[in-house]
């Protein structure tokens, strides 16, 4: 019985990752374009239905309908999508769109132009869950600096969480870049959904386009990255974290056992992800990857797909996911060698923090590959940057009439600010952290007990 996945792509971003993604699981799958079943290993076919909803047509080919929502609060995208090389695949009922646009403007998103559209999205999304036999969660792409993805993905993630409580909510949020900025006000939007993220996500899958044009460049060789380069890098993570729920493997786990193994403290659960092997194609005939080298690969900064540096963080969890032919001794031992010769990176209050899976299909065109997921105290450098921004703005209150212009108070931005203040402080606590201080904490407690004790008898004595 497969547990199904419903995904719901949100706004420009989301959208054009969202068609990737989907390109690349009908490779993995042996579909085509149009959904039907050109592959020949029965393994492609056995588990479709964790993202797709199978059509059956007398007399003709079964059609694999994709299950997801593709949403945007103006038609240029989603109209690319419909009269693209998918435009046949997609249900034409699961597009939903405005008509005016968000303008970047985060509040159009969470309370005007997306909250009209909103009981239409989850009227679609439960007819879409209903069909399912075994809902595992929902996925959301998004970037949260426009303001579609940002406002109208958190609202729906809110959404979500009423009416689904005891599911997963994973999102890929494609975070504001340090130097690259598509808008002025992307500060704004990122930490306004931040604070809905802290509250209302299982995991959130962080993303920068800095970060991908560095590793498009350096490590691909690609001179000038279009989009297209970008989404491949993403997708390749997106398929690398679904991949146990939709190929058999030794060591199984899906959405829930990766947050269950990542997320130590309910707050912090925002993840850094990387993926190896990632290198020229022309160089391919001279690359040898082995388990080691994936290993240690997933764990350097020049595969992360976020911009930040985890040498000056420590790694509270770290989830790697390995495909292809793989031995399990294999992958735990190049794991354990990585922990003994990196130790102070990895945070000695959680032993054995790292987990492993294992599935044996490989993507198309590798014979192995490894997915991570890192839950690194770093991540809080993301944060803090886009909170300088933030500040810098706020306090001027500039551009806060858009805002409040859309029935926003200014109290909802001091209030994301001082809970994204919060969210980072925990990080810095827990990096801090030793294994040791609990522990005499509890002996001095104990020690006043003792104390607290024996002048009780002393009283009772001379009484």
């Amino acid at each position: 019985m497969p547990r199904e996945i419903v995904n719901i792509q949100v706004g420009q971003a989301g959208n054009q990752v969202g068609e990737n993604f989907w390109r690349m699981l009908l490779a993995e799958h042996g579909l085509d374009e149009e959904g039907h079943y050109k592959g020949n290993d029965p393994l492609q076919i056995a588990r479709v239905g964790v993202f797709f909803t199978e059509v059956e047509h007398s007399g003709s080919l079964n059609k694999y309908v994709p299950r997801s929502v593709q949403i945007d609060l103006e038609e240029g995208v989603c109209d690319r999508i419909r009269s693209g090389p998918l435009g046949g695949l997609f249900r034409p009922d699961t597009f939903v769109t405005g008509s005016t646009g968000a303008g970047n403007n985060w509040a159009k998103g969470f309370y005007t132009e997306g909250a009209e559209l909103v009981d239409n999205i989850l009227e679609i999304v439960r007819k879409q869950t209903e069909a399912t036999e075994a809902l595992q969660g929902f996925q959301l792409l998004h970037s949260l600096g426009g303001g579609t993805g940002a406002g109208l993905g958190s609202l729906l993630l809110s959404k979500f969480r009423e009416e689904y409580p005891d599911r997963m909510l994973s999102t890929f949020s494609i975070l504001p870049s340090p130097k690259v900025s598509e808008t002025v006000v992307e500060p704004y939007n990122a930490l306004l959904s931040v604070h809905q993220l802290v509250e209302n996500s299982d995991m959130t899958i962080c993303i920068d386009n800095e970060a991908l044009y560095e590793l498009t460049q350096r490590t691909l060789k690609i001179k000038h990255p279009a989009f297209d380069d970008l989404n491949n890098v993403v997708s390749q993570v997106m398929c690398g974290v679904s991949t146990s729920l939709r190929f058999p493997g030794q060591l199984n786990g899906d959405m829930r056992k990766l947050a269950m193994n990542l997320v130590p403290f309910p707050r912090l659960h925002f993840l850094v992800p990387s993926y190896a092997p990632l290198y020229d194609p022309k160089a391919k005939a001279y690359v040898r990857w082995n388990t080691k080298d994936l290993t240690s690969a997933v764990f350097d900064r020049a595969n992360l797909l976020v911009a930040c540096d985890p040498r000056f963080g420590r790694y509270l969890t770290a989830a790697t996911i390995f495909r292809g032919n793989v031995s399990s001794q294999e992958a735990e031992h190049a794991i354990l060698d990585l922990q003994r010769k990196n130790s102070t990176q990895f945070v000695e209050w959680i032993p054995d923090n790292v987990s492993v899976s294992l599935c044996s299909v490989p993507p198309v065109g590798h014979t192995q590959a490894a997915t991570c997921l890192a839950n690194t105290t770093a991540v809080q450098e993301l944060f803090k940057r886009t909170l300088t921004q933030f500040a810098a703005m706020f306090k001027r209150r500039a551009f806060l009439h858009w805002y409040t212009g859309e029935g926003m108070d200014s109290m909802e931005f001091s209030e994301a600010e001082s809970n994204t203040q919060d969210l980072i402080a925990e990080y810095q606590q827990y990096q801090e952290a030793t294994a040791d201080e609990e522990v005499e904490y509890e002996e001095e407690e104990n020690a006043e007990g003792v104390e607290y004790e024996e002048n009780v008898e002393e009283a009772e004595y001379q009484e």
